[in-house]
């Protein structure tokens, strides 16, 4: 969908600026390098108005752009209020019809002006079809239940609860000026030190969800499809319809419109019934014939268009909600219908049925990349597959596991069914036929899909033309994992043999390899980190590869050269794989390592090796820098100690003689060491003669001491077949056949017994064998790989626990906890060290909710661990009873709940035994019954054990609860999101003794939890990125520009919704704000908040930043109500999502505390303000500068109170702070004593007043005294200081310059140009001539590093 009409070809960059960009990731420069030095030059087509002449309607006139299709028109007409029930027309220009796939610039004769005709068209069954589910969706346009049964992407947004409607409006009417009374108070579970956390509140029930009833029932007839006699007068369908009024008629859409027929339920007529009334949309035979839903459904339009358009378009990938209300099942023939007529995946408008999935991805791969409107429209192409694919997948994989698909091969065990559905593969994660007997079994199984879809994602980065990987999706439902992959054509009629011409079919006895494939491969090399390397067959022959010897090369019916089983694309993990015979460093063994794993497929994490590289090169810039500077120093002895002083000729250019400080390494002649190497590493690099022998051993030393694998150039890369897994017994094709559908299989050949093994992860026997020759290179790798398992150990989570203890990384809940381990490269296996550190960390305090997090995160996961087994033994019947017993044992103090069997289980045991279908796994499917919370716990306790090596020490839920400081409802939270639950929103009783927590009705759903690709636009990341390192440089004005370049380009690759478009309008707002258009800052805001919770969930940790940015937006907007009740949400969903004691809980209370000193609330605003204190003292440290600002802001409060004694000791505290801290000179300690003077000097006259009043009674003379309320001004001020925005002070001219910049900015070259010179000089001076005073005079923004900069 196109926004604005912005479409790829309006965006053309100056000519001859920048050569294409090479393959991604193949050039080393840095992102961003591209687009950073040019300057960006978008032409747009200007728009222009066309008329338009609808029956029955007025005319009017819209905005169309010329890149835009026929087809935009028509979704607009649609949309429209007046129009939205036409759907079947077409449009018309000088009585010609206009084609719907035309471009408009394409239209002859169509311009500025021009009127264009909506002309009825007769109605197919196809076009009757669509035309009732168009009437459908706008019924239930209001209607909440598709985002709670998570169909369809739609998902929840429930900020205009708490704005109120729009906040673009209410700006007009400003709402809660400053003199308006407004309720304060918050409900009692937001205020602080409040225990309860209840779970209603977190979907508020929405005004507008009240339905407006239109129609009782709206369905398709029992009488479809019209009988041969009725078709030839034009008869397409029949419907049934109940009035709200409770009139039953039915009604046939024929190709001329709709008409009441004569029929009945039970009789057969189908000549007009009176009023005789034909008329071409069915809403307007409604509208004749029921004055109910005449009203309502106008009325329900209204609405529906007042809705902010995020709230009502669809997300890319479904979003699914852990929580929903308790919902009326109504009658809904579209959606029976679509569930029944298995409806594949394909769309209305596809002909030709199920779509070629394989053909789709491949096909948008290949579409052309030289600039940036051909790579905007690969990458848009490649997004929209990917969703597609990812929903049908998902879809499948849902079918499969519910029993609903036919398999292929149906006479084998259930584990080892295959499926086909919509031209997409499905296989089962477990061990099937030994593949992985000694990589862990099952284990290996169930974690090797997921490396795969790694690799995958890994090779679709990097982008070499020519290389095609498969579509993958990896869904886990109901305990199973599925693997969804697209299919290779060609791929079934063949046997593997003839298939596989690179890599190795059985786990590297016969090994082959291809020169194409080898040449494709070594494009990756460099920016995978993959070496070429020689690899020995059965035979003993070399073969050389590029790649894991898994990994396979497939050339399909198509041509193209796909490689599958991507699942070892990394070097393996040696802490969790133990070599015999092989010793890790010491830093490894200190730390109890290397362990065994479940299984053998661990792997080390992209962002690791990158990291440990990075690393490696700094290394080998010092050490180089260093050896240089010593042959200096030795040169210059050498030279003295000769007669004449002459150096030895070897030498290219005697520099300037460093001295004795050479070897001591000052940072200054260090760095300039570090320049030298640079160049000197670049000239041998480039094989230049030039350099000399000395400086060419320099490099080379340096290479050996890395481990790079080239003597003249920084180059490390890994081979990912070293201490591949050994496995014995291979399965041989000369198996016995069986009968029945054996035959299939022998026919689809191996690629069966390769997809059940969750494709083929075949690995070879005793290891991958290396020649002779390579057995230097062979030890160097060996080094290596245990140098990259040190450095995880003894850099990366010392790293990750460092950066959490200064708040450089504020976790928040599980995910983002594990977001902040996968960004260094730390696989969650490593948990239960992160943890230990935490522990032994000097700074213990400061980490507790790290711990907290932490601790709730290995809970929840080895709850999932075991959850998973556990279900996969209860049949369809028993789930809700099982989930809901399951919840019990884990977050119910009841000591001994029941599992409810469902009765017809008992009485039906016969027939079940002759069930074949049953789910995968155990036979048994009422084991689950017997578990208890006692033995729940024990095993939780153990999987902790086991899998993260950390001992938790507790055996029930409420001893977890007290010794480690958690929240029953964060847990349920937790594990609902990690397993897919959904469950009634009701006030649960946990703690409750004498009855259980959940009953089978409180388990609404289960949902899959889905894994897939997530493809980049690159070019957009490119200028946000830009664009955020011009603000930080202070160059407000180019960096908006680049943003707002970049908002365009992720809205043509995205679409509207998008966690990067969320990212980037959070950035415009705040930069609109420091430019002082609160408006566009507030209505950029808005946007940000309403896709946070639509793309990332309502109560995911980011939403909960959204809301406290767009609650200061609203302040500074002078909407108080509206920023206190955003406040309350965000402290709400902050306390449902972890608690209270969080570091970035004081942010929140001081906020709240601020807006309620502003309006006058001081007792309240003392209860958050003092609870900020505590929190900050705790996390930053009693002498923190973020301290002395709480002690202040508290100190203010109390001024406002009249209570001088108490202010005066808060006010000293943040002196003492900043006297220690900054000094006496500093701003901050000047502008301190200075408060305190003043403070002094109220309080004395007031302690005056008082001794007057004793002395003389009630005759005193007092002089009124005077108490200010602060002003907005005041306290706007030091909103901003706490959210760390600094203010960059531009005159009201450059303001204003500014804005018309960014209005102006889509004209035409040469103005534009024009404009870059007339404007520079005045561009700059002002703002960094602000810039630098203002950064100190705001030392707690600006000098404390956790405080968010300029880009939040």
């Amino acid at each position: 969908m196109l926004l604005n009409g912005d479409c790829p070809e309006s965006l053309k960059k100056e000519e001859g600026v920048a050569d294409p960009p090479k393959e991604n990731g193949l050039d080393e420069g840095e992102p961003g390098d591209e687009t950073t030095g040019q300057e960006v030059i978008v032409i747009q087509d200007t728009g222009f108005s066309v008329k338009i002449l609808a029956p029955g309607i007025e005319p009017f006139s819209l905005q169309v752009s010329p890149q835009e299709m026929v087809q935009e028109i028509h979704q607009v007409l649609m949309d429209r209020e007046d129009t939205c029930h036409r759907t079947c027309f077409s449009l018309h220009l000088d009585g010609n019809m206009l084609d719907h796939f035309s471009e408009l610039r394409s239209v002859e004769g169509l311009q500025e002006g021009s009127v264009l005709r909506v002309v009825e068209e007769p109605y197919t069954v196809r076009e009757a079809r669509i035309h009732v589910r168009h009437v459908r969706d706008l019924l239930k346009s209001l209607d909440p239940s598709d985002a709670f049964n998570g169909v369809d992407c739609n998902s929840l947004s429930f900020l205009s609860v708490f704005t109120d409607g729009d906040l673009g409006d209410s700006g007009k009417r400003k709402k809660g000026l400053e003199m308006d009374p407004i309720d304060c108070t918050p409900p009692e579970y937001i205020l602080p030190g409040s225990r309860e956390r209840p779970l209603c509140p977190l979907q508020p029930q929405n005004r507008d969800w009240k339905p407006l009833q239109c129609l009782k029932v709206l369905t398709m007839s029992g009488w479809n499809p019209p009988p041969g006699n009725r078709k030839m007068h034009g008869d397409l369908m029949y419907l049934f319809v109940i009035t709200a009024e409770d009139r039953q008629v039915s009604i046939t859409a024929s190709t001329r419109g709709f008409y009441l027929n004569q029929s009945t339920a039970y009789h057969f007529n189908p000549k007009p019934a009176s009023p005789r009334f034909l008329s071409h949309s069915l809403v307007e035979l409604l509208n004749q014939i029921s004055p109910t839903f005449k009203k309502n459904f106008a009325v329900l339009q209204k609405k529906r268009i007042q809705r902010h358009p995020f709230e009502r378009i669809a997300t890319p990938f479904q979003v699914y909600s852990w929580t929903a209300p308790q919902a009326e099942h109504a009658i809904d023939c579209v959606r029976a219908e679509d569930a029944y007529t298995s409806r594949l995946g394909y769309e209305e408008h596809i002909p030709g049925q199920t779509r070629d999935w394989n053909e789709e991805l491949q096909t948008t791969r290949e579409l052309p990349r030289k600039n940036l409107p051909e790579r905007l429209l690969r990458e848009r192409a490649i997004f929209k597959v990917h969703s597609d694919f990812t929903a049908a997948a998902t879809r499948g994989a849902m079918a499969v596991i519910d029993g609903n698909v036919m398999a292929i091969n149906p006479s084998e065990e259930t584990k080892m069914q295959m499926f086909i559905w919509n031209n997409i593969f499905f296989s089962l994660g477990f061990d099937v036929r030994d593949h992985y007997k000694d990589f862990g079994g099952d284990v290996a199984a169930y974690v090797a899909p997921t490396n795969d879809l790694n690799g995958v994602r890994t090779y679709n980065a990097v982008d070499v033309e020519g290389l095609y990987t498969l579509g993958t999706v990896v869904v886990d439902y109901r305990g199973y994992r599925v693997t969804a992959q697209s299919i290779i054509p060609g791929i079934l009629e063949r046997d593997q043999e003839q298939s596989v011409i690179y890599g190795s079919i059985d786990f590297g006895k016969t090994v082959v390899t291809h020169p194409r494939y080898l040449e494709l491969l070594e494009r990756t090399s460099r920016p995978l980190k993959i070496l070429r390397h020689q690899v020995l067959n059965d035979r003993d022959e070399e073969v050389e590869l590029c790649s894991s010897v898994e990994c396979k090369g497939i050339i399909g019916n198509d041509g193209r050269h796909y490689i599958l089983d991507l699942l070892r694309t990394f070097p393996p993990d040696l802490n969790f794989l133990p070599v015999p015979g092989e010793e890790l460093p010491e830093e490894c063994t200190r730390a109890g390592f290397p362990r065994t794993h479940r299984h053998k497929l661990c792997c080390l994490r992209q962002e690791l090796v990158d990291a440990f590289v990075e690393h490696r090169y700094l290394l080998f810039m010092k050490l180089a820098a260093l050896q240089l500077m010593q042959q200096k120093a030795s040169k210059v002895e050498t030279s003295t100690s000769l007669e004449n002083g002459s150096p030895s000729s070897s030498e290219s250019k005697p520099e300037d003689p460093l001295g004795p400080e050479a070897g001591s390494e000052e940072e200054g002649s260090s760095a300039s060491g570090l320049a030298k190497v640079k160049e000197l590493a670049e000239t041998i690099a480039s094989d230049d003669s030039t350099a000399d022998p000395r400086s060419r051993e320099v490099i080379r030393n340096a290479c050996k001491a890395v481990g790079s694998i080239s003597s003249t150039a920084f180059d490390i890369r890994f081979n990912p077949d070293i201490f591949s897994p050994g496995k014995q017994g291979i399965w041989s094709e000369q198996e016995p056949c069986r009968a029945g559908a054996e035959h299939l299989r022998w026919a689809l050949g191996p690629w069966f017994w390769w997809a059940s093994a969750s494709l083929s992860t075949v690995l070879p026997p005793s290891g991958v064998r290396f020649p002779q020759s390579c057995q230097d290179e062979v030890r160097d790798q060996k080094q290596l790989l245990k140098d990259a398992a040190a450095f995880l150990l003894s850099c990366q989570i010392p790293g990750l626990v460092k950066d959490c203890a200064e708040h450089v990384v504020l976790p928040v809940d599980g995910a983002t906890l594990a977001e902040a381990m996968r960004q260094r490269g730390i696989n969650m296996r490593y948990l239960g060290k992160v943890l230990d550190l935490v522990l032994r960390s000097p700074a213990r305090d400061q980490l507790d909710h790290v711990h907290k997090i932490g601790i709730g995160e290995l809970i929840t996961r080895s709850t999932k661990h075991i959850f998973k087994t556990y279900l996969q033994g209860v049949e369809l019947s028993g789930l809700s009873a099982a989930i809901s017993h399951f919840l019990n044992c884990f977050l119910s103090s009841y000591p001994n709940p029941v599992a409810h069997l469902p009765a017809d289980e008992l009485l039906s045991k016969k027939r079940n035994k002759r069930r074949k279908n049953r789910p995968p796994g155990a036979p048994d499917n009422t084991a689950w019954a017997v578990m208890t919370p006692q033995e729940l716990w024990k095993n939780i306790c153990q999987e902790a054990k086991n899998y993260f090596d950390f001992s938790l020490d507790c055996d029930s839920v409420d001893q977890a609860v007290e010794t480690y400081g958690l929240q029953k409802i964060t847990l349920l939270r937790e594990i609902s999101l990690k397993t897919g639950i959904q469950i009634l929103l009701k006030e649960y009783s946990f703690d409750s003794r004498h009855k259980p927590a959940f009953t089978e009705e409180d388990v609404l759903n289960i949902f899959p939890v889905v894994k897939h690709v997530n493809p980049k636009a690159s070019d957009a990341f490119h200028f946000f990125q830009s664009g955020q390192a011009k603000v930080q440089q202070g160059f407000l004005k180019e960096g908006c520009e680049l943003i707002n370049e970049a908002l365009n380009l992720f809205n043509n690759v995205y679409g509207a919704m998008h966690v990067e478009i969320c990212a980037c309008l959070r950035l415009l707002a705040r930069l609109h704000y420091i430019m002082g258009d609160y408006a566009e800052a507030l209505s950029n805001q808005q946007k940000a908040v309403l896709m946070s919770e639509r793309v990332m969930g309502i109560e995911h940790p980011n939403t909960i930043q959204e809301y406290m940015h767009l609650a200061l937006y609203c302040f500074a907007s002078s909407q108080l109500s509206t920023a206190l009740s955003l406040l309350y949400r965000a402290r709400y969903l902050m306390l449902l999502v972890f608690g209270e004691d969080h570091p970035e809980m004081a942010l929140l209370d001081n906020n709240i505390g601020l807006v309620l000193h502003g309006v006058m609330e001081y007792d309240l605003s003392l209860r958050f303000l003092e609870n900020a204190l505590a929190v900050s003292t705790k996390y930053h440290g009693p002498k923190a500068l973020k301290v002395a600002l709480s002690h202040h802001l508290v100190a203010r409060v109390y001024e406002s109170k009249a209570e001088f004694r108490s202010a005066l000791q808060h006010e000293k505290e943040g002196y003492t702070i900043y006297k220690t801290q900054l000094g006496e000179d500093h701003e901050k300690t000047k502008e301190s004593s200075e408060y305190l003077k003043c403070l002094t000097q109220q309080a004395v006259a007031l302690q005056r007043t008082m001794n007057e009043i004793y002395r003389n009674g009630s005759s005193a003379n007092i002089p009124p005294l005077k108490f200010t309320a602060p002003s907005m001004a005041s306290v706007l001020e030091q909103l901003n200081v706490i959210n760390g925005i600094l203010f960059i002070p531009l005159s009201q001219k450059d303001l204003e310059n500014l804005k018309a910049e960014v209005a102006r900015r889509h004209q035409l070259q040469e103005a534009n140009k024009n404009r870059e010179k007339a404007e520079e000089p005045m561009v700059t001076e002002p703002e960094l001539a602000g810039a630098p005073e203002d950064l100190g005079s705001q030392p707690q923004a600006a000098k404390d590093p956790s405080s968010p900069s300029l880009q939040g």
